[in-house]
């Protein structure tokens, strides 16, 4: 591997300081390398991407990146996350092993969704790494959200929302709401309500080749009832009642280089640790 893009959130690199260093070191060990903004096309000859910045910035450059089948590796400039293995510290060692070829490619699942409304049908061109949440819009009350799997009914929630998660996104919001944790390297959907009304709602894990409908039902009809649906935290569309959204696992998967050997096992223990 010797082609690099460098995407840099400039938030996180104001002064493209580390950037920089990254892209010199890159060149002086004879590989080339192209600084890029976020949104930018990626050249046709990439074959990895380092992304600066934090775990948000990775998984927005994840959706892109899995279109063409390139890997790629955080560097963690933010918050402790899960995401993002390098920081500043050890980036020009890690930048030694991937030119030699010394890592490993760990392949995370991807979702993608079809919203349904009024007989028309429109496949999301974003996929998600993380997650797809709908979210309630407007007045704070509850929405009825009708969920069934593979066409059969599973559950009616009534909640101010649901995230359906991969694992990788077991880890952000979903856990938030009080989802379980999953090793990221599992093929598993998790679909978890956001406050709901029922005392015996929980996160339910369903497989990964099952589908995911989840239709916004009308409770007070004399209001102007919507939800948002969010890919990864970018509002994707909105929902009114009758509407519905199909999500399944995408048929893409998000590569991600991997250096270290710890097991996620391991990183969880030390990230309970800091936080207990």
């Amino acid at each position: 591997m010797k082609k690099f893009c460098i995407i840099t959130n400039p938030y996180k690199d104001p002064d493209f300081s580390l950037t920089n260093r990254m892209k010199a070191r890159i060149e002086q060990k004879g590989g080339s390398c192209r600084r890029l903004k976020e949104g930018e096309e990626l050249p046709p000859d990439t074959e990895g991407i380092f992304v600066l910045g934090g775990d948000g910035t990775l998984i927005r450059t994840a959706g892109i990146a899995s279109e063409r089948g390139i890997p790629l590796i955080g560097v963690n400039l933010g918050h402790l996350g899960y995401l993002c293995e390098l920081e500043e510290k050890n980036v020009c060692g890690a930048i030694d092993e991937i030119m030699k070829g010394d890592f490993m490619i760990e392949e995370r699942m991807m979702l993608s969704a079809v919203s349904r409304a009024k007989r028309s049908e429109v496949q999301l061109p974003k996929k998600s790494l993380n997650d797809i949440v709908i979210l309630r819009k407007g007045a704070l009350q509850l929405m009825e959200l009708h969920v069934s799997v593979n066409g059969g009914y599973l559950h009616t929630f009534r909640a101010d929302g649901i995230i359906v998660a991969t694992p990788t996104g077991s880890t952000g919001y979903s856990l938030s709401a009080g989802g379980p944790i999953i090793d990221p390297k599992a093929r598993m959907i998790l679909i978890t309500p956001i406050n709901a009304h029922d005392l015996n709602s929980k996160s339910i894990v369903v497989d990964a080749l099952d589908e995911v409908t989840i239709e916004l039902r009308s409770r007070q009809p004399e209001k102007q009832e919507r939800a948002d649906v969010n890919l990864d935290g970018e509002l994707a569309l909105e929902l009114a009642p009758g509407d519905s959204i199909t999500i399944r696992a995408a048929d893409q998967t998000a590569k991600i280089i991997k250096l270290s050997k710890i097991s996620f096992l391991e990183i969880l223990r030390k990230r309970m640790q800091m936080y207990s």
